[in-house]
């Protein structure tokens, strides 16, 4: 199969940080035809739904200055979280042999959290992975830009 060929029955999984789509190919490799088979969300919540207090402060090792911790990006927090939700739920899925080929569709930053959540077995059934966001598109256009990189 080459890089960008899209077999029949294979899955497309196109996520970020807040939202995933588990495509199916139910057409064939020359005439794809993606069907939603499950979505998984995450609710956008203001920042201080998310967090709790202000950063904390810290003394100095010598004198009395003190100085204000970092505060914890809690929007990439809960990006992280969730996809690592999406890695746990693609090895469940890989795991009863429901996924047998899969491409993995998600903007750079998406993919580089992914990686390490991505187990031996996932990697057996990964056949390309693709760094575009396509997410908020329908699925008519998703499968446009795909067919596209498969003619480059």
């Amino acid at each position: 199969m080459n890089r960008n060929t899209i077999a029949a029955k294979a899955w497309v999984i196109v996520c970020d940080g807040a939202k995933a789509l588990f495509l199916q190919n139910v057409g064939t490799a020359q005439s794809v035809n993606l069907a939603v088979v499950e979505q998984m969300s995450q609710p956008d919540e203001a920042a201080h739904d998310l967090g709790s207090d202000r950063p904390g402060r810290a003394f100095q090792s010598e004198g009395s200055a003190r100085s204000a911790m970092e505060e914890t990006d809690w929007h990439e927090t809960a990006e992280a979280d969730f996809l690592l939700a999406v890695a746990g739920r693609l090895a469940a899925l890989v795991e009863t042999g429901d996924i047998q080929d899969m491409i993995l569709v998600a903007p750079p930053k998406a993919l580089g959290q992914l990686r390490p959540a991505l187990g031996a077995g996932i990697n057996n059934v990964l056949r390309a992975e693709i760094a575009k966001d396509y997410v908020k598109l329908p699925v008519a256009d998703i499968e446009k830009h795909l067919a596209a990189l498969k003619a480059a």
